[in-house]
């Protein structure tokens, strides 16, 4: 981060550890004493965690960052004259590439219950749909406003911050840059894909903590547990119970394909966990009205 803070004369390295126990708060304090630790003592997940820096932003802008996301020298010069010339702007994302170099998506559209069915239940290769979450029908070389971008590299403003804060501490782990970018739109300003940086990102390292989340069915749960959250939201209980429908819904008609093609047993068993999952989640948070963590 030292390189990419180089060319814009420096700025303030703010580490939150979220409970690691790889020895990287001891690495910082005696290694990187210039960097400001904020050591959480449990793992609070990924939005409450980030949360915890607020009140040592200084500057006019924050560049969130993961550790499983890695940027090249000139990754803060572009993004942030764009910023300049387009007050607008309050949330930027750039292009993303996995470890091979092939690109992820990183401009994206909000989730809605219709277009969470129509991808779960096999549709969108066939049928097609407008604006569904990931859109990558497009030349992704192109600075385009977008609903919301990953936090992996999540460049904000402070006035931004000062405004609408950062994230809201329901969700513990997904949907927090979607609740978050939403709340900015509303309030008035743009979130942009800008292409001109290209960042790796490996992509789930923060789920693998240990502690946190180590099977599967535990990243599902938190999964539908934010999206009842998010649809309670921003979509009242009818969203959440559309959600919860249209889920259940697209499970049927998974289950109907492996019936009809007489193979493919073990993911009809992962469907049918998936069917049970929606309905022990919508029970324990109430259709999204609260969270369990």
């Amino acid at each position: 981060m030292d390189k990419a803070l180089a060319p814009i004369g420096g700025g303030d390295v703010i580490v939150v550890d979220n409970a690691s126990r790889d020895g990287s708060a001891e690495f910082l304090r005696q290694d990187r004493p210039h960097v400001t630790l904020i050591e959480s003592g449990a793992n609070l997940g990924f939005g409450r965690a980030n949360n915890l820096a607020l009140d040592r932003i200084k500057s006019r802008y924050l560049l969130l960052l993961n550790t499983d996301a890695f940027v090249p020298p000139d990754a803060l010069v572009g993004p942030l004259e764009y910023m300049e010339a387009h007050p607008e702007c309050g949330v930027l994302g750039v292009r993303l590439v996995g470890r091979d170099g092939e690109p992820q998506p990183g401009c994206r559209y909000f989730p809605t219950p219709l277009n969470s069915f129509w991808a779960r239940a096999g549709f969108t290769r066939r049928f097609g749909f407008p604006r569904m979450v990931d859109d990558v029908k497009w030349d992704h070389r192109d600075t385009r406003e977008c609903d919301w971008v990953p936090g992996c590299y999540y460049l904000t403003r402070r006035e931004v911050l000062e405004r609408v804060g950062l994230f809201d501490p329901r969700f513990f782990l997904y949907y927090e840059e979607v609740d978050h970018c939403r709340e900015v739109k509303n309030a008035g300003w743009r979130v942009v894909f800008w292409p001109h940086v290209d960042v790796v990102h490996l992509g789930g390292e923060s789920a693998k903590s240990e502690g946190v989340i180590n099977k599967s069915r535990q990243l599902d749960d938190l999964q539908l547990e934010s999206g009842f959250l998010y649809y309670r939201k921003h979509h009242g209980l009818a969203g959440a119970l559309a959600f919860l429908a249209l889920e259940e819904l697209a499970d049927v008609i998974v289950l109907l394909k492996i019936a009809f093609m007489a193979k493919g047993w073990q993911r009809a068993r992962e469907v049918m966990d998936h069917m049970r999952a929606m309905f022990r989640t919508a029970s324990i948070t109430g259709f999204g009205r609260a969270g369990t963590r």
